[in-house]
């Protein structure tokens, strides 16, 4: 006894019935657009990823090449390449003036970072609460300030703090402080360090100030009407209110500055060249004077390396905030 199979015809079949998808034409095309679709990211950032690979990726191998090797005057005229292993990082890792350097460079950078961090906060608040006119006369000032190049501005610093013609002898010297008179201020370690804080710092309260303001404006007042309800006053209002919903701003600016900072060169090498008797060097300055003054150029290069190395491991605290509060948020 048999079982006759019989055909359904074509046109009573439901489309789509007994298949799993799209015919194979359409299923193609469809692939083929999710594809380009997904990849056109990734085309759209490559022109960038290589204008920042040949212009950061590979001068940074460069350097770390030439760190290994023995870099001097004579192996440039002879072209000669004089692989020294990791001579140039043990003998900078075992000198004890590479390590004050380094100690010097995390206090400045400290100091620096707590006076620009606690002057620009307060300017920023201060830009909250003025009203139009005087906000927008600070705000000129801010941005004036801001905008002056880096080497115009340490060259106005040299000659206000100049020991025979400076405004700032002088304006001392009419106050009272007649010793004043004539102080040579890059005379040593201390004063030449605090020239250098209070460029520095002037420089870069502006780009605190001016995030800082921002911030603030995306604040819902209602919060401010809460917390005036409940009796808080202004520092109760800064502290449940402002602090915690600009967070992430203090995290974010904390980073960029401690990042400037550390890498500061030309305010301190244009004041003093990093003197008196190498007493101001920071880790790029020491670089700079040990790789291009000392023609040492593989010295020079290992130390950039160790001054970013030493960046990183001062950074990490930072990145594991991110990262946790990233998970938070997830």
């Amino acid at each position: 006894m048999s079982i006759e199979s019989k055909e359904v015809p074509a046109d009573l079949v439901a489309p789509g019935a007994g298949s799993a998808g799209p015919p194979p034409g359409k299923r193609a095309r469809g692939t083929g657009q999710g594809a380009r679709g997904g990849a056109a990211p990734y085309l759209l950032i490559l022109p960038a990823a290589l204008v920042t690979v040949v212009l950061l990726g590979w001068p940074l191998v460069n350097n770390g090449l030439i760190s290994f090797q023995n870099l001097n005057p004579r192996q440039l005229i002879q072209h000669v390449t004089e692989w020294t292993g990791f001579d140039n990082y043990s003998g900078q890792l075992g000198s004890s003036d590479f390590w004050s350097v380094v100690l010097r460079t995390v206090l400045f950078t400290a100091v620096n970072v707590f006076l620009i961090m606690l002057i620009g906060s307060l300017i920023g608040l201060l830009l909250a609460r003025l009203g139009k006119r005087m906000r927008l006369l600070l705000m000129l000032g801010l941005a004036l300030a801001w905008a002056m190049p880096v080497i115009a501005a340490t060259t106005v610093f040299q000659w206000l703090f100049d020991a025979r013609y400076g405004v700032v002898n002088y304006v001392l010297d009419q106050l009272g402080w007649h010793s004043m008179a004539h102080y040579n201020w890059i005379g040593d370690q201390l004063s030449t360090f605090f020239v250098i804080i209070v460029l520095i710092v002037w420089q870069s309260v502006p780009f605190v100030a001016f995030n800082l303001y921002a911030a603030t404006t995306t604040i819902s007042k209602e919060l401010y009407e809460a917390a005036s309800l409940d009796g808080a006053g202004a520092w109760k209002s800064f502290t449940s209110v402002t602090f915690p919903m600009l967070r992430p701003f203090f995290l974010a600016t904390t980073f960029l500055e401690i990042i400037w900072v550390f890498k500061a060169f030309p305010q301190v090498y244009a004041i003093n060249q990093g003197g008196p008797d190498h007493l101001t060097e920071t880790l790029p300055v020491h670089a700079f004077v040990e790789g291009m003054g000392s023609q040492h150029f593989g010295v020079g290069a290992a130390i950039s390396i160790l001054t970013i190395l030493i960046l990183l491991a001062l950074m990490a605290y930072y990145f594991r905030i991110v990262l946790k509060q990233e998970e938070d948020e997830l």
